[in-house]
């Protein structure tokens, strides 16, 4: 059997009826953190999850694992790392954090 990684993705998420996020945001992202034997299978079980929980993703950036992470410099701060643990541990996706956003936010780097 394939050895479990965790890898931490940002998605990001467009409005959908019933989706939870704030009446006046226009999408949102997450940082999470998923366990998987690659990170193409964590983004797979990352999205099916945010889906039943009612999310529209529409986008996905895999930042690797934590080792991959710290190799390049990241500080990765205890309570991020016990997420980390504990996505490894219950096999599970991770929503360590949500930003909504709101108004046109690309418009407004043009």
């Amino acid at each position: 059997m394939a050895e479990q990684n965790v890898y931490t993705l940002l998605v990001e998420v467009a409005r959908k009826d019933d989706d939870g996020l704030p009446e006046d945001a226009t999408g949102a992202a997450l940082v999470c953190y998923a366990s998987g034997v690659s990170e193409d299978e964590a983004v797979r079980e990352t999205v099916a999850i945010l889906k039943q929980a009612g999310l529209n993703p529409i986008e996905v950036i895999g930042h690797g694992t934590i080792e991959e992470r710290l190799a390049e410099g990241h500080e990765i701060p205890e309570e991020e790392r016990a997420l980390m643990q504990r996505a490894q541990d219950e096999n599970a996706v991770i929503v360590a954090q949500m930003e909504a956003f709101y108004g046109d936010e690309e418009a407004d780097e043009a």
